[in-house]
This record gives C-alpha cells, sequence and structure tokens, in this order.
C-alpha cells in the first residue's frame, strides 16, 4: 500500500538534536517511509491513500519500552482485552515487553521461562493487535540460567532479558546473570526502585550501578524511586539508559530529565508507561509523560517526544522512532484539542495540555484517521483526501 499525508504544519522527525524536517508532506510504501519533507505530484497520484492532514503536525509513532504483555490483547492483571489495540489509539504503535512476569502460574524454573520467552517472542512476531507491533518474549532472570541457556533462546529469536521479579537471594546475584545474558547478545533491562509486589525486593541505585543493565526500567519508581543522588550519578557516570514511566514518581522522572540533560545524556533518556500495573490501563501514559516533562520541566516538548520516539530506536536497535526515508512507516499526526488556548501540538505540550490525535499509521497501513477514541477532537480536521481501497479507517 502507497500512503502519503499532505498539507502538514510541521513534521517532527524524533530527533531531539535535530528536531524538524522541512517541508509538508510524508509517503509511505510497503510499510516504509520513502519520502518525508516532499513528495512529488507524480508519487502522490500514484498513493492509494491520501490524507490532508489540514496544518497539524506529523510524530513518529511512540514506542512504549515496558508495557506488561502476557497472551494477545489481553492483561490478567487488570482482566482487561483489547488494552493494546486502545493504546494505538493514544498514539503508541510499539509495545517492547517488560517480561510475561504476569501470566497466570508463570513458570520460574530454567526450562520453563526459556519456553515463556520464546513462546511470547513468536506468538507476537505475526500478531499485531490495532496495527501495533510488539516485541514479545523478555527471559526473566532465574536462579540456574546459564549462558548457554540465554544462547539457546537467543538463537529462537528472544533478545530481551529482564532482571528484578526472579527467585535470587540478592539483587547482587543478577550482576553475573545480567553479564552473561549481555555476552549472549540479550538487551538487558532491570526493575529499579522499591519491591512492586509480594515476593520482590528493592533494587537500589547502587546495586543498579553495579548489575549495569542496558535499561533502568522505571528509573524514577515502578513505583517507588531510588534515592534522589543517583540520578546525577547514573546520567554522569554510567551508560545505563534512563527510562522514566508513568506509573512512577513525578517529582523524580523531572529530576533524572533535568540531571540528563545537564550531563549532556538525553539520548539515554526514555519515556515509558509501565503499564499495565498495579497502575491500571493507561491509553494516554506516554502523551501524559511526555507533556509533563515538557511543561513542568522546560523541555522543547520536541525532546519528549523524542524521548518516547528516537532515543527508545537507538537504544532498542529498532527500525522505527524517526521520520526519515527507510524507516518503519510508524507516524502520528497530532494537534491542539478543540477548544486549547495554544494554536498547535507543540505549544499545547509547552502548555501542560495532552495533545489530540487526528491519525494513526502503522508498518504504513492507516489504523484511523478523524479521531481517536481516546482523545479530544482535534481542532484542525484531519480527512481521507482520497482512497482507492476500502477504508475502515476513513471517518
Amino acid at each position: 500500500m502507497k500512503v502519503a499525508v499532505v498539507n502538514l504544519g510541521a513534521i517532527v522527525s524524533g530527533d531531539w538534536r535535530a528536531p524538524f524536517v522541512d517541508g509538508d508532506s510524508l509517503m509511505a510504501d510497503d510499510g516504509r517511509l520513502v519520502a518525508v519533507g516532499e513528495v512529488d505530484s507524480a508519487a502522490l497520484d500514484a498513493c492509494d491513500v491520501v490524507i490532508d492532514a489540514g496544518g497539524a503536525t506529523a510524530i513518529p509513532g511512540l514506542i512504549d519500552s515496558q508495557v506488561h504483555v502476557t497472551f494477545g490483547d489481553f492483561t490478567p492483571r487488570q482482566n482487561t482485552v483489547g488494552y493494546l489495540t486502545s493504546y494505538v489509539h493514544g498514539g503508541t504503535t510499539t509495545a517492547i515487553s517488560a517480561s510475561e512476569v504476569h501470566v497466570p502460574g508463570r513458570p520460574k524454573d530454567p526450562a520453563g521461562v526459556k519456553a515463556l520467552a520464546v513462546a511470547a517472542f513468536k506468538c507476537f512476531e505475526h500478531y499485531r493487535p490495532g496495527g501495533m507491533r510488539v516485541h514479545g518474549g523478555s527471559i526473566i532472570l532465574e536462579p540456574g540460567l546459564t549462558r548457554a541457556d540465554f544462547d539457546d533462546v537467543h538463537r529462537d529469536g528472544v533478545w530481551l532479558a529482564k532482571a528484578g521479579f526472579g527467585g535470587v537471594k540478592s539483587a547482587r546475584e543478577y550482576v553475573a546473570l545480567c553479564r552473561d545474558a549481555r555476552e549472549a547478545g540479550l538487551l538487558t533491562t532491570l526493575h529499579t526502585g522499591g519491591a512492586s509486589i509480594p515476593g520482590s525486593f528493592p533494587i537500589t541505585g547502587a546495586d543498579l550501578i553495579a548489575i549495569d543493565p542496558v535499561v533502568s526500567f522505571h528509573i524514577n519508581g515502578g513505583p517507588v524511586a531510588i534515592e534522589d543522588r543517583y540520578f546525577e550519578q547514573v546520567a554522569a557516570e554510567t551508560r545505563i539508559a534512563m527510562q522514566v514511566c508513568t506509573a512512577g514518581n513525578l517529582r523524580t522522572t523531572l529530576l533524572c530529565a533535568e540531571a540528563a540533560r545537564r550531563h549532556d545524556a538525553f539520548d539515554r533518556f526514555l519515556i515509558a508507561t509501565d503499564t499495565p500495573t498495579g497502575s491500571g490501563v493507561m491509553p494516554l501514559g506516554m502523551i501524559y509523560t511526555m507533556v509533563h516533562v515538557a511543561s513542568l520541566a522546560g523541555f522543547d516538548p520536541t525532546w519528549t517526544i523524542a524521548a518516547a520516539t528516537g532515543n527508545v530506536a537507538e537504544i532498542y536497535g529498532l527500525n522505527s522512532g524517526f521520520l526519515r526515508p527507510g524507516r518503519d512507516a510508524d507516524v502520528v499526526i497530532v494537534d491542539a484539542p478543540l477548544g486549547a488556548t495554544k494554536p498547535d501540538a507543540l505549544a499545547t505540550m509547552s502548555n501542560g495540555d495532552p495533545v489530540a490525535i487526528g491519525a494513526v499509521i502503522s508498518d504504513g497501513v492507516p489504523r484511523f484517521v478523524g479521531r481517536s477514541r481516546n482523545t479530544p477532537p482535534t481542532t484542525r480536521p484531519v480527512t481521507v483526501a482520497r482512497c482507492a481501497v476500502p477504508a475502515p479507517f476513513a471517518t
């Protein structure tokens, strides 16, 4: 399918160092962006679908790097069906597993955790709830796992490993497990902060630095944060990616963002939700945290968009996250919500208001056009200008 978006008021790239793309249009072909900024008339005429953005803003599809998926579009933690599809209506086009720890009766022996990770990876390999790409299958680090076990699951496609919910007796046992997983080619993540569920235990700032994962999950608290002094240390002295989450501590979210900016470590600052958990299902969680950091800490909103898109793609090695030719065609059209006091999406974010979503395209396919079921309507109408294919998305 060839899809174009025209009449854009702004194109936000996903790169906080070069946040804008000149031009007013973009085009996708067979799931990839082929033009960003300008689309010539001949290419436009050949498109199956043309969306008129009406002057609204294009941003990359949001990447939530901490979603507690299980199997299918269902969360047993909140007994909710269809939550991932609902997240698409919040602008999230990619979800990354925070491990399938919420699977009822999940196994804890080495053979079982390996099987669970491989099954989740393969179940989501081609299943796209609401059009969302889900990277499932994060092996939970349990006592008894060896380098050979990590090699086994990596050969089967698993590339994520999660520390923090295993049956280890102390946090420092994760040092060797994370090292072995990383040497096997897995990207290592770590629950950071106070205990979140019965049977778990806190991971302190000192533990985090000693374990040295690729990503510190909810460094701002999931839901309880580490000591303030460690935000500065992690930003200045390590290469750990600092993920903040909606389901965490807002004060330390801002503290972490400011430390990342001070130490030129903003490339490692990531926004996620850490849902569904006890905090519930949050379809607009990514947008809320982006807005909070922009409005309360005085960040340019293009930076907070990058923290939810391009920064995540770079840390996780994904082909999405940027509006550039050759990247996955995951695009969200946002605008000031109807009745807003500011004129466009970026000014709205700086003002502390959530943006309205007028369209979501994932993998080059429009999932809806006109109005999200989870946000107010856009100030500027986003419409289908031309369509040569069956169009359930043309609202």
